[in-house]
């Protein structure tokens, strides 16, 4: 039912009989407010990690500060994602979308104003409980509003414009930041402003009001022990790098495990689940998942710690390193097409396994490089970063096959939510868990002991450093994400086996050749 104003708003040329709540004269609207959404968390995340070297200097943020201004965000995006979800059938995907929408440009707003680390790593976990509405709202929104004919194509609109703002945000961000100086970073967040009003605009005043599908529970006491079981679990990793906390690192760890038990055991007592736990009775709808978390751990942990070694490390500029994110867009978006024919032929286990392993050589190449101390970004990192993109484009499109193909069809909606949530822990424990590690070899080639006047780990080195200083801190910059690459490439083998060993797929055309000249 709707209500007596949603109703007159209504247009009066809304077909009826095609399955969908928006008139086609109205669709393209829902496209580009989708689309705008979207840019909003691509554009943030992805130039967050290029600009984290300047917000460290203008805010004097640690290594551990800088961690959680990442995971603040990570952490409530991946523990409410599920839930966020539900609210889109519970309450209408355009009051929940636009509702995400809001919270998520208010808290961004908050965070382009915020005068220290501590208020933006507040904000950034509210910006996060805003994108677990808008994020899985933004695609849901465009199938509701779609007839399945037209479905298809408006959905590959949407990923294509994704893709390309996911590519020329780190890119333009880098140029900004190389043009106006390190206090530019808080545009970033500003900029949130005017496509979240665009796209908030469009869906009050151009797109009629769509009716709750179902009555779903939200299953909030599920989301909140997420939330503080992995909330333990960044604390305890990031806390291990940080020299005045690391003695809460075991309990924290500890209690975050002992929430996740809990966690499980009340998800297995509940009739309406934020997670079907069930569906990792599947063999391989698990391994699928397994080597979501393994793969998706590297890419995150070398994508926000490779800027932070390029600009404070290295001293490149941000314009130059902006462009390591784009390989990775452009692959997706061109090959992703061709791969999932591909997968559609052969199964997807060969592609998975054969591109976790193109990332596993890319990051291996990666500790090669700067272990030796090769600081070459055109003719070593991006080229690496390239082979990283190819990789991670065998491995996208067939990784969603075999997750929608190892359950029942009534159950792909869940299986793909519980999908993005692990691609998303991967990442908060890859950030928070690879910081320490750095840190910790960071110091160890530094002798172990506080040098003053040494900057930390991934911290622009102040003006005036000695010589002898500046290139202690750089052997120990390329041996910390040396470190860093080479336990991410070790998981991404360990992706491509699981992948192997757990998801099904078809013999390749040659093999059964052989075979059958054998025979």
């Amino acid at each position: 039912m709707h209500s007596p104003a949603e109703a007159a708003a209504a247009p009066p040329d809304n077909p009826v009989g095609d399955g969908t709540f928006c008139p086609r004269s109205r669709r393209q609207f829902v496209l580009v407010a989708a689309i705008l959404a979207s840019a909003l968390g691509f554009i943030d995340g992805s130039i967050l990690a290029i600009a984290m070297p300047a917000i460290r200097t203008n805010l004097g943020a640690s290594l551990a500060e800088a961690q959680w201004i990442s995971n603040a965000y990570a952490l409530t995006l991946s523990a409410l994602i599920l839930a966020g979800g539900a609210a889109g059938d519970r309450f209408g995907l355009r009051r929940a979308f636009v509702a995400g929408i809001a919270l998520f440009v208010l808290a961004s707003l908050a965070c382009a104003l915020a005068p220290n680390a501590v208020l933006l790593i507040a904000f950034r976990a509210i910006q996060g409980i805003g994108a677990a509405v808008m994020v899985p709202g933004s695609l849901a929104i465009i199938a509701k509003a779609y007839p399945k004919q037209e479905r298809g194509r408006a959905i590959g609109i949407w990923a294509a414009a994704s893709a390309l703002t996911t590519a020329l945000g780190p890119v333009l961000g880098g140029v900004v930041l190389s043009a106006f100086g390190d206090g530019i970073w808080r545009a970033i967040f500003a900029i949130n402003l005017p496509l979240g009003m665009v796209s908030i605009y469009l869906l009050l005043a151009k797109i009629p009001a769509d009716a709750p599908t179902e009555k779903r529970s939200l299953d909030l006491g599920g989301a909140a022990l997420a939330t503080l079981a992995f909330g333990a679990l960044a604390y305890g990793l990031t806390s291990m790098s940080d020299s005045g906390g690391g003695k809460m690192s075991g309990p924290s760890i500890a209690a975050g495990v002992v929430l996740l038990v809990l966690f499980i055991v009340f998800e297995l007592r509940r009739r309406e689940p934020m997670i079907d736990l069930s569906l990792f009775g599947s063999r391989a709808f698990a391994g699928a998942n397994v080597a979501t978390f393994f793969l998706y751990f590297a890419l995150s942990a070398n994508l926000f710690y490779l800027p932070m070694l390029l600009i404070a490390g290295w001293g490149l500029s941000t314009a130059e390193v902006g462009f390591i994110f784009l390989p990775l867009s452009v692959s997706i978006a061109l090959l992703s097409g061709p791969v999932g024919q591909l997968s559609d032929r052969i199964g997807p286990r060969f592609p998975i396994a054969c591109g976790s392993l193109v990332v596993a050589v890319a990051f291996g190449g990666l500790a090669v490089l700067t272990q030796a101390g090769i600081h070459s970004f055109w003719m070593g990192t991006f080229p690496l970063m390239t082979v990283m993109g190819l990789g991670m484009a065998l491995v996208v499109s067939p990784l969603s096959t075999a997750i929608m193909t190892a359950v029942e069809d009534k159950d792909t909606g869940a299986a793909s939510g519980i999908n993005n949530a692990v691609s998303r822990i991967g990442g908060l424990i890859a950030v928070a868990a690879m910081g320490s590690l750095a840190a910790w070899v960071y110091a160890g080639a530094l002798g172990g002991d506080a040098i003053p006047g040494m900057p930390g780990f991934g911290e622009p080195a102040p003006a005036g450093l000695a010589p002898g200083m500046d290139a202690a801190r750089l052997s120990a910059g390329d041996a910390a994400f040396s470190a860093v690459s080479l336990v991410t490439a070790l998981l991404c083998l360990l992706s491509a086996v699981v992948a192997w060993m757990t998801i099904s797929g078809q013999r390749l055309p040659w093999l059964k050749r052989a075979e059958s000249s054998r025979g």
